[in-house]
């Protein structure tokens, strides 16, 4: 199981998945998120999350061999924002780089910087978890 240490008191729910490290993973990822966010009433904040985790799967595809896991928690309140998780064995933090314009990739840290309220990365006992926080609707 992946390391997703990291609740809250203020949190009411969540939502984790683990997928193999298997290309399939990213449209089943993002799929469960939509899915899930919508569940919640959370549609507002759908199209950003599902291309965030889904840079962020992607991400952990090209650089880990093992289960990706991928986790939604829900605040108890509206005025606490929507936490995002994906967790992968690879201990290595991300690098966030600059892509030059004609480069095929490097631009998923970029987005997830400029997209989320708060973003970061934390060792766990196995392996790592890229989080970022999107502040909610209202």
């Amino acid at each position: 199981m992946i390391d997703t240490d990291g609740d809250r008191a203020d949190w009411a729910e969540h939502a984790e998945w683990h997928f193999p490290a298997d290309p399939g993973a990213v449209r089943t990822a993002r799929a469960r998120v939509r899915k899930q966010l919508d569940a919640w009433g959370l549609d507002e904040v759908g199209d950003v999350t599902v291309l965030l985790v889904s840079e962020l799967v992607t991400n952990s595809l090209r650089h880990a061999t093992g289960p990706i896991g991928v986790r939604l928690v829900k605040p108890e309140d509206g005025t606490a924002p929507l936490l995002v998780e994906v967790s992968d064995p690879l201990p290595d933090p991300p690098r966030e780089r600059s892509a030059e314009p004609d480069d095929e990739g490097g631009r998923g840290l970029q987005l997830v910087a400029c997209s989320a309220r708060r973003w970061g990365t934390r060792q766990g006992r196995t392996g790592k978890t890229v989080w970022f926080e999107l502040s909610l609707p209202g």
